[in-house]
């Protein structure tokens, strides 16, 4: 079973942080951890490193620890920090980083399922290579298929989910009797979670819009309405997009991997 009576890594939102490059093609770890210090300031309650909207696929081993040191630094203490590590590039473990990630103080890790072979097994894996770390298993098919069935999250004993396909009746399903910490990664669905009563959500849109994404898990219709077109960048240009808006705002890159 998930670990039902610990108190959650972060109650609200999360963003999902995107990695800048530099005009070399070389991961930015100072304009991304100035990128970070600028939403903590903004209200957002914990910071994900090195997932889907982190280019996670392309970062290596070192570049994915040195990234997350850097945005460890730059946010206040309190603020917890999570690494992605799932979705490795070819040769480097899930239970090698996650284990790390704990060694490096990492808050949690969010891991994503695998294309193949037994999600139960893998997860435990990564839960035994975490220790005392939580880990977050991650579904989301349209970046790694198939994810998780129902069936595999009451065996696998993670300490919640992020459930990224925007699925209402999944969700619904999900309050009903999962017990560990239910997190949406869909932009759409943040007030709809929230009124459910979920633990909270990790948005690449709360890279653009972070207040707004707070006001809708909150419960204002109005806030959800508007988040409209930030989920319109993130689900139809993807991380480009979004680097293309924070570059119109910012000046910041819009290099991608």
């Amino acid at each position: 079973m998930p670990h039902s009576a610990s108190k959650p890594v972060f109650t609200g939102v999360a963003v999902a942080l995107v990695t800048f490059f530099d005009e070399h093609g070389h991961v930015d770890n100072d304009a991304t951890a100035k990128h970070a210090a600028h939403l903590a300031d903004r209200g957002v309650r914990a910071m994900v490193v090195a997932g889907s909207t982190g280019e996670a696929p392309h970062l290596s081993f070192k570049e994915r620890l040195q990234l997350f040191d850097a945005v460890r630094a730059a946010v206040p203490m309190h603020l917890p920090v999570l690494l992605g590590t799932g979705n490795l590039s070819a040769g480097v473990s899930v239970t090698k980083v996650t284990g790390m990630a704990a060694q490096h103080g990492a808050a949690a890790a969010l891991v994503l399922s695998p294309t193949r072979g037994d999600v139960r097994e893998f997860y435990g894996e990564a839960v035994a290579a975490a220790g005392a770390m939580p880990v977050l298993a991650y579904h989301n098919p349209s970046v790694a298929e198939p994810g998780i069935t129902m069936e595999e999250l009451r065996a696998i004993k993670c300490a919640g989910i992020k459930d990224s396909t925007g699925d209402a009746e999944r969700m619904l399903d999900l309050v009903s009797w999962y017990k560990g910490w239910i997190y949406t990664g869909t932009a759409t669905m943040v007030t709809f979670s929230g009124m459910l009563g979920c633990t909270g959500a990790i948005l690449a849109a709360a890279n653009l819009e972070p207040e707004l994404c707070a006001d809708a898990f909150s419960g204002s219709i109005a806030a959800q309405k508007a988040l409209l077109h930030a989920h319109k960048i993130v689900a139809h240009e993807g991380v480009k997009g979004i680097k293309q808006e924070l570059a119109r705002k910012f000046s910041t890159s819009t290099a991608c991997r």
